[in-house]
């Protein structure tokens, strides 16, 4: 069954953003977190970066540039309803597992990010604990 997310204003403090409820990360040791809690501590951050349009663009291009290395992507859905966005992500996401496609997406946002803004909004990214303890890769370079 696919989760559909509504996404309400963001009003984020600087780097530190939780996902829905309390979720957080025990000084390094990191809560296992399911993958759509860790797409959305993504896309919190940069929603307050850049804005849900520009997230929703970025998502949506990163998504399907990365489907074809890995398939499941392409049941995440990006839509716009009224001025909200809305995503409904790949049914695995929601499992504490994290699954290769979560991986496959993050690299795919951080090559788009890095060659539409440089390494600011990677670097930003990359202070998040959560996705640190995860070890979430932004940059293609690392994950090798």
């Amino acid at each position: 069954m696919r989760e559909c997310f509504s996404l309400p204003p963001i009003s984020m403090p600087p780097i530190r953003t939780p996902a829905s409820g309390s979720v957080g990360v025990d000084e390094g040791r990191g809560i296992e977190l399911s993958a759509a809690a860790l797409f959305a501590i993504v896309w919190a951050a940069l929603a307050g970066v850049l804005g849900t349009a520009a997230v929703a663009a970025i998502v949506r291009r990163a998504a399907s540039g990365a489907a074809a290395q890995s398939p499941e992507l392409v049941d995440l859905v990006i839509v716009r309803e009224d001025l909200e966005y809305r995503y409904t992500l790949p049914p695995a996401w929601s499992q504490k597992a994290e699954p290769v496609a979560l991986r496959v997406l993050v690299v795919e946002i951080g090559r788009l990010l890095v060659e539409l803004t440089g390494t600011v909004v990677v670097r930003r990214l990359e202070q998040i604990p959560e996705l640190r303890a995860h070890g979430l890769v932004w940059r293609a370079e690392e994950a090798n």
